[in-house]
């Protein structure tokens, strides 16, 4: 069988991993959509790098669109075959399938507009809403732990990686020749103090690993200084500054786990008398999808919900949906904090909080996750005095906070844990994906001084197994 690696190589988003057997049969682990590099991202996202009717199986690690968002084009490019998920990862995509293909939309709309500027011809969005909902009806949902059997050659089982509800490594069981090879593809890797979720599974030994590397070359602050950093911050703003905090968060997981922290510092009575507002209809539908799938909640939260049944609500916390309401939080003059989608800052409603709060010095912008080099978040955060948004220059007067602690992904102590479950002789070769050059590159000579024989594949770059 050979493995070839169409995304993710060698950064961190568009996921995309084919293994192909010997006998044609060809199984895709996760479709993941490029992000954060603007218009060049159209390009790079129609070329896949595979015929999407070719492919029989597609196996989804998670729902994160830089993991699964190309589902939607491929099946309207031909790709009909079993889409195999764990129930919490098919019940996030069919909300984020239809959020992304709005996205989609009102982006292709605005690249139209400067191609005929330049007079070029338009083109189609990647898929329609039509089209995300389409591709749900493919799926096939597997509980973690639970031998699925893929075709008579390949068993497969979900292990949870505690990174986003319904993570999973995908583990198969490979049988050409007479002779069984074991793959394990990670995914994206969570921690192991997370707030909600519970902490990543072992997994059985494998010959060949697909590890993410996201974070290999630094170490997160611990998770328990996470929730006083939050306080901190947001008392400094809105008590002694009188200004607004303005929160850019991923809408799946990260707003969940920051309105989680607002909701246990109201229960000891820390939090000052403010209002919440959580701006992203995309976060309230996936907070109900939260509260559905208790299966995916650590010890610890349920635990918490004995005494408090709602984790992701008080009565200073507003979910806002419509766009005229969401308009009306940048009239306010008082204190608040406002959590909004995206994390990276590159989409969104948060874009048009940050250039109505960015010039005030009064306000706080605070990152909580990573934001890809070529994105609004890391100009921000890069310290730049000016930034655009919408076409229009806005001056960088608010303060800029970053706690890195709710990042979803292990650093390389973490990781490296996680892999401490495998001999490193026994594994034949260690891929790296999902993760920057120099992370990789540092991540590699870690684990290779424990033993792991590691690779770090390019773009395109073919392995036999």
């Amino acid at each position: 069988m050979k493995i070839q690696f169409l995304g993710a190589a060698q950064e961190v988003t568009g996921s995309k991993h084919l293994i192909t057997l010997d006998n044609g049969t060809k199984i895709l682990m996760d479709c993941g959509m490029y992000q954060g590099k603007g218009l060049a991202t159209d390009g790079m996202n129609r070329k896949l790098g595979f015929n999407p009717s070719d492919i029989d199986y597609l196996l989804l690690s998670h729902a994160h669109i830089d993991h699964s968002g190309l589902i939607p084009y491929i099946h309207k490019e031909g790709f009909h075959g079993q889409i195999l998920s764990t129930p919490a990862t098919r019940d996030l995509c069919a909300i984020m399938f239809a959020d992304a293909a709005i996205i989609q939309e009102s982006d292709t709309r605005d690249f139209n507009r400067k191609r005929a500027k330049q007079g070029l011809p338009p083109v189609e969005p990647l898929f329609t809403g039509k089209d995300a909902a389409a591709c749900m009806q493919n799926f096939v949902t597997v509980a973690y732990g639970k031998t699925f059997q893929l075709c008579p050659q390949v068993k497969m089982r979900f292990y949870d990686t505690g990174h986003l509800l319904g993570s999973a490594a995908i583990y198969l069981t490979i049988t050409e020749n007479g002779k069984d090879t074991t793959v394990c593809y990670t995914g994206d890797v969570g921690r192991y103090d997370k707030l909600i979720l519970r902490e990543p599974q072992t997994f059985p030994q494998a010959d060949y690993i697909l590890c993410e590397s996201t974070y290999g070359d630094r170490l997160h602050t611990n998770m328990t200084n996470a929730e006083q950093e939050l306080l901190d911050v947001t008392v400094e703003t809105c008590v002694q500054k009188r200004g607004k905090l303005i929160i850019p968060s991923f809408a799946i997981g990260r707003c969940q786990e920051i309105v989680y922290s607002f909701d246990r510092l109201k229960n000891k009575q820390l939090l000052p008398n403010i209002h919440i507002y959580v701006d992203s209809p995309l976060a309230m539908s996936a907070t109900h999808i939260f509260r559905m799938h208790p299966e995916c909640l650590n010890k610890e939260l349920r635990e918490y919900m004995m005494t408090d049944p709602d984790p992701f609500g008080f009565d200073k916390l507003h979910y806002v949906r419509s766009k005229d309401e969401s308009k009306h939080i940048n009239d306010y003059s008082t204190p608040c904090v406002i959590i909004s989608a995206s994390g990276m800052m590159e989409a969104g409603r948060v874009k048009h909080h940050l250039a109505h709060n960015l010039p005030n010095p009064k306000n706080t912008v605070l990152a909580v996750g990573y934001c890809a080099p070529p994105t609004l978040g890391a100009k921000i955060l890069r310290g730049d005095k000016r930034v655009s948004i919408h076409g229009l220059y806005y001056n960088v007067n608010a303060d800029v906070r970053r706690i890195e602690s709710y990042s979803a992904h292990g650093d390389y102590n973490e990781l490296t844990r996680y892999l401490s479950c495998q001999n490193p002789q026994a594994v034949k070769k260690l891929f790296l994906v999902h993760g920057e050059k120099e992370a990789q590159e540092t991540f590699g000579e870690h684990l290779s001084g424990k033993g792991f024989d590691v690779t770090i594949p390019k773009l395109e770059d073919s392995y036999t197994l």
